[in-house]
C-alpha cells in the first residue's frame, strides 16, 4: 500500500495524506472522548461501589440512603467551597450509635492506633472503624460546578483550600464522633514529637472542644513512645490539653512504648485495659 501511494502524482498524494491525517485526527478525538467518558463514569461507579461495600459491613445501615446523603454534599459544587455543614445529611443518615467507654481518638499515631484497634476491635473504635469514617477512609473525591459527576482525580489536596471536599468531610465526621463520646474516652498521642497535643490537629481544634462533660467521664491519654522518647506526660502541650477539657472531665496520662502496644495487641489473652 505504501509503495502504491508513492507512485501517485505529487498533488494527489498530498491530498490523500491530508485526508488521512484528518480522519486519523477525528478518530483520535473520538477515542479520547470515549475513554474520558468511561473514566468519568468509572470514577463515580468505583467510588460508590467501594462506599456501599464498606457500608454493608455495618448491619442495619441503609447504604443507598447514606450514599445519597453523602453525594448531595459536593456534587455540582466548587470543590473548594464545600462547608462542613454540607455533610450534615450524611451524619443524620449514618445514624451513628455511640459506644460508651470504647471510643479511641488519635493524633500523629495513625499506623499504631489502627493496627491496635484492628486486633482489639472489641475494645476500642476509631472514627475510621465506624460507618462514619470507614466508608471513605483513604479515598479522594470531589465535584465540579455545573457537573453531576463525582471525580476522584484532580481534586484539591488537604491544604490547597480550607473548605475542600475531603477536609470538610473529615472535620465534620470527627465532630460527630466527638459528640458521641461518652464514659471513659481514650486518645493515643505521639510521644516522639515535641508537641503531642498540636493545636492545629483535628483532635485539638475540633474533637477535644466537643467533649461534653455531662457525657464524658474521663480522658485517658496514651502517650506512644519509642525507646528514646522526645516527650513525656509532663509536656507543656499536654498541660494545654488539660485546660481545654471542660470541668468535670478527669484527665489521666500514661507513657507506653509502641513495642509494648504491638505486643499487647497481638496477644488475645491480654485484656484491653492491661495494655497500658
Amino acid at each position: 500500500m505504501e509503495r502504491e501511494t508513492c507512485r501517485l502524482p505529487e498533488k494527489r498524494r498530498r491530498r490523500r495524506c491530508i485526508i488521512l491525517g484528518v480522519v486519523a485526527g477525528l478518530l483520535l478525538i473520538i477515542v479520547v472522548a470515549v475513554v474520558l467518558g468511561v473514566s468519568l463514569r468509572a470514577n463515580t461507579d468505583t467510588l460508590k461501589e467501594t462506599f456501599i461495600a464498606r457500608c454493608k459491613e455495618f448491619k442495619g445501615s441503609d447504604c443507598e440512603k447514606i450514599w445519597g446523603a453523602f453525594e448531595q454534599a459536593y456534587v455540582g459544587r466548587d470543590p473548594c467551597k464545600v462547608p462542613t455543614e454540607a455533610y450534615d445529611p450524611f451524619i443524620a443518615a449514618a445514624d451513628f450509635k455511640p459506644a460508651c467507654n470504647r471510643l479511641m481518638f488519635w493524633s500523629k499515631t495513625k499506623d499504631v492506633v489502627h493496627d491496635f484497634t484492628e486486633k482489639k476491635r472489641d475494645c476500642f473504635l476509631t472514627v475510621e472503624d465506624t460507618v462514619l469514617g470507614s466508608v471513605l477512609n483513604g479515598l479522594t473525591w470531589c465535584g465540579k460546578e455545573g457537573s453531576t459527576k463525582t471525580f476522584t482525580t484532580d481534586c484539591p489536596g488537604w491544604r490547597d483550600c480550607e473548605n475542600n471536599t475531603v477536609r470538610s468531610f473529615w472535620n465534620r465526621v470527627s465532630a460527630a464522633f466527638a459528640d458521641a463520646a461518652c464514659g471513659d474516652v481514650t486518645a493515643m498521642l505521639n510521644g516522639d514529637i515535641a508537641t503531642p497535643f498540636n493545636p492545629n490537629s483535628i483532635f485539638a481544634s475540633i474533637e477535644v472542644k466537643r467533649f461534653d462533660s455531662s457525657r464524658v467521664k474521663s480522658l485517658n491519654v496514651v502517650l506512644v513512645t519509642e525507646k528514646s522518647a522526645v516527650t513525656n506526660c509532663t509536656n507543656a502541650s499536654l498541660k494545654d490539653l488539660q485546660k481545654e477539657l471542660k470541668p468535670g472531665i478527669q484527665y489521666y496520662c500514661k507513657e507506653v512504648t509502641e513495642a509494648h502496644i504491638q505486643e499487647c495487641s497481638s496477644n488475645p489473652e491480654i485484656a484491653c485495659g492491661a495494655c497500658w
